[in-house]
């Protein structure tokens, strides 16, 4: 249809998953489109981001349910799904007295390169990653920062179009998850690659990916672009006045505006979607007040997922 943008395409599609381990349900009828591009998976512990991770690699089976990976069927196929999908797993997958290169190609080779196309990528790769002068080091020898980039080699050697990537930057420095988060970035912007991010820092969702898929004890608590979940249910806004502040507060509460603080001098007020500021000038002139200030304080991506876990503000996720 002109004039209409195309519909989002879907790496991963997933219908009605359900998993148990004894009395404990994993997933819970689990159903989720995941779209091409960046998209982040959250979630608290037990909330069935590993046990999803896992059924999609086909290294768990699923109790009922369908999921497909770039069009392959996980049940059917999930040695295709492995061949067509990077897997950077939290925790280090080397055989002990490999050289970073022999640790990346042998990836490739089980991935199913040629020893010669592996040996080629594998170069290419490290010197992306940033490894290129440490190649021909034992793994045993590199640090938290370059282990963790090795993984991240290990999971492109052979150019897959998806990557699903576990805590990348679990144990890293300021520096080295800037330096990580920069790669992941690279790979989707440059590179045209779709990710999957698994993480417990929003920081680092926040900073590369488009998309979010957030669980709850197996569930999908919310899904959805980054932006357009930022703008969900609420405006923020900061307000500050001269005038009568009770009598403003009055005319707030009869325009369905709440205050929902004090910074300063000035009140965080909660405009309902769409109303934006006109409700606060408004207000302004029904109380016989004048705004001084009116600016938008954005939502964190942070407050989203507290609020889709109904988890208060400072409360332990």
């Amino acid at each position: 249809m002109d004039g209409y943008p195309p519909p989002p395409v879907e790496t991963v599609s997933i219908s009605g998953l359900v998993k148990t381990y004894g009395r404990t349900r994993a997933l819970r009828g689990l159903t989720v489109d995941i779209p091409q591009g960046a998209v982040g998976l959250l979630g608290p512990n037990g909330a069935g981001k590993s046990t999803l991770l896992k059924i999609l690699l086909g290294l768990l089976t699923a109790d009922s349910g369908r999921a497909h990976v770039l069009g392959t069927d996980v049940f059917d196929d999930p040695l295709e799904v492995r061949r067509k999908v990077g897997y950077m797993p939290e925790v280090d997958a080397f055989l002990p007295g490999l050289t970073g290169a022999d640790a990346v190609v042998f990836c490739g080779i089980l991935c199913g390169l040629p020893r010669r196309e592996a040996q080629r990528r594998a170069h290419e790769i490290l010197y992306y990653v940033g490894l290129g002068e440490a190649r021909y080091r034992r793994t045993e020898q590199y640090s938290m920062g370059m282990r963790q980039r090795l993984r991240l080699a290990q999971a492109l050697v052979h150019d897959p179009e998806l990557i699903f990537l576990d805590e990348p930057t679990n144990g890293l420095d300021p520096d080295g998850r800037e330096e990580v988060l920069d790669l992941i970035g690279d790979l989707v912007k440059t590179h045209k690659k779709s990710i999957v991010l698994c993480s417990h820092l929003l920081h680092d969702v926040e900073a590369v990916c488009e998309h979010v898929v957030v669980l709850r004890e197996g569930e999908v608590a919310l899904s959805g672009s980054v932006a357009e979940i930022r703008r969900l249910e609420q405006d923020t806004w900061r307000v500050r006045i001269a005038g009568d502040e009770a009598a403003f507060r009055r005319a707030l509460q009869i325009g369905r505006i709440k205050v929902a603080g004090r910074d300063d001098e000035a009140l965080r007020v909660v405009v309902p979607a769409g109303a934006g500021a006109p409700e606060l000038f408004v207000a302004a002139r029904d109380s016989g007040c004048v705004l001084r200030e009116v600016s938008t304080l954005r939502q964190s991506l942070e407050s989203v997922f507290l609020r889709a876990l109904d988890i208060p503000a400072g409360g332990d996720t």
